[in-house]
């Protein structure tokens, strides 16, 4: 599908920071002075994610997914066209950043209920995500799909990834009883030469498999096969997904903060940082986007929470994540980010155009209380809440933004993501922090190694039974 620069700009997102400033925030606002003055260092963030783009070694070659996939792309819509003509069930087994960008596009740009429909209607084939290992998820999953009807995506560029390959193991296992040939039903994301899903494909008699790159993280990886080929199975347009993210990357290729939006973003979470504002609300008024909040918050989280600064310097920097949905949430948070303490930033996800309308009848003309809402819109409803919210924080003094999306579609969540991505990016440039990595996480890793008898993780064993709860601190 070709986009014309009109069509581009019709779709373009929009970042309205108005209500983060002292305009109209007073003091508890941030000034135009206090944004000049960091100016600089918005400026030196900009020039080092550019500086490294695509460069494996710092992985950041997500940053160049939009443009070096034209052949993984083909083969991807050849394999999930394959797919959806020969099972009913697509499954993907992941965790991380492997789940939550499936899921997130999944709900975003398929049908709310898209497994409840006659499969006429559907696309592709029932979706499920297995991104957890409760017991009685993967029993119940197992209730739900015809194992000889199903194609598993296992998602693990090492192979080692726990939860993940005791999915596999499980799944495999049923296949094998179910006298099925474990190989027809598996597709890999994975290392292209590394690791133990490769070394798995040799011992099966080659496995169809897509790579994840050196340079991609797993929460930076939606817009690689991670994310793209479930994408696909569905009946997502992903080339349109990646022509969206190549556009926001445009948009955001100079340093000039009135005109790259990522950029001035970063800027004014980094202030609020700085100010003591530590906790990052992202706040979708659309069902179809609220996935976007737990997608965002592995990223922000992941890529933000670092306890040392490049220099080696001992910093316990990052925003806490909160995920929150409007309308529902203003009946259950919205009470909190008004009264409450002054540590939040409130980032609206806004669309402008449903696609939707849904009018609401007249009715119970004797009740006022009801009346009113006759003659509207449920489009009308929900935006309107969403601009009394904001109103209502910024009277309170709180800061808030809005990113706003002309339309809910591939383009713009292509858009979305990569809005995020450099905003994550920039953000961690500024606080001089590895945005990147993730020792917090590989230490729970492998303490449950340690836990479950994995050999080499001996003297972390002894040192977790050494921990075991005290009596006198049991009630």
């Amino acid at each position: 599908m070709k986009i014309s620069e009109t069509q581009r700009k019709e779709w373009r997102i929009r970042v309205d920071y108005t209500n983060m400033t002292d305009k109209y925030l007073g003091e508890k606002g941030i000034s135009s002075k206090t944004i000049e003055d960091r100016k600089s260092l918005a400026k030196a963030a900009h020039a080092y994610v550019s500086k490294n783009r695509g460069k494996d070694e710092l992985f950041m070659g997500w940053t160049e997914l939009p443009y070096n996939q034209t052949e993984i792309v083909e083969d991807i819509l050849a394999t999930a066209k394959d797919i959806r003509k020969k099972f009913d069930y697509f499954v993907v087994l992941g965790i991380g950043g492997s789940a939550l960008g499936p899921i997130m596009a999944f709900n975003a740009l398929c049908h709310l209920h898209y497994n409840d429909l006659p499969s006429k209607k559907r696309k592709g084939p029932k979706f499920y995500v297995e991104d957890n290992v409760d017991p009685v998820r993967m029993k119940e999953l197992l209730d739900v799909i015809d194992i000889k009807k199903t194609y598993f995506n296992v998602i693990s560029k090492s192979g080692a990834t726990s939860e993940t390959m005791a999915q596999y193991l499980i799944v495999s296992d049923l296949l094998k009883q179910a006298g099925e040939n474990v190989k027809d039903h598996l597709v890999f994301t994975t290392d292209a030469q590394r690791g133990n899903l490769v070394k798995i494909s040799k011992e099966l008699g080659g496995v169809k498999s897509f790579v994840l790159g050196d340079g991609v993280g797993g929460r930076f990886s939606e817009l690689s096969p991670v994310g793209l080929l479930p994408a696909a199975v569905l009946g997502i347009d992903i080339k349109l997904l990646l022509k969206g993210a190549a556009y926001m990357d445009k948009l955001c290729s100079r340093p000039d903060l009135k005109k790259n939006p990522a950029l001035i973003a970063a800027l004014l979470q980094y202030i609020a940082m700085q100010d003591g504002k530590n906790i990052g609300v992202l706040m979708p008024y659309s069902d179809n986007l609220k996935y976007v909040s737990d997608w965002y918050a592995q990223l922000w989280a992941e890529s933000l929470g670092k306890n040392v600064t490049l220099s080696g310097e001992k910093c316990n920097v990052g925003q806490t994540p909160v995920k929150a949905l409007g309308v529902t949430d203003q009946h259950s948070q919205v009470q909190l980010y008004t009264e409450g303490p002054y540590d939040k930033v409130v980032t609206f996800l806004s669309v402008r155009s449903y696609g939707e309308k849904t009018p609401i009848p007249h009715g119970c003309e004797n009740i006022p209380d009801v009346s009113f809402l006759g003659g509207h819109t449920m489009e009308e409803l929900i935006q309107a809440e969403n601009k009394a919210t904001a109103f209502a924080l910024t009277k309170a003094g709180r800061l808030n933004y809005t990113v706003e999306l002309p339309v809910v579609n591939a383009f713009t969540l292509g858009e979305l993501l990569y809005f995020f991505e450099l905003q994550t990016a920039y953000a961690g440039a500024m606080l001089n922090i590895d945005t990147f990595n993730q020792p917090g996480v590989e230490a729970g890793k492998k303490a449950t190694f340690a836990l479950l008898g994995k050999p080499g993780y001996e003297s972390q064993k002894a040192e977790l039974d050494g921990a075991a709860p005290d009596e006198k601190y049991i009630v």
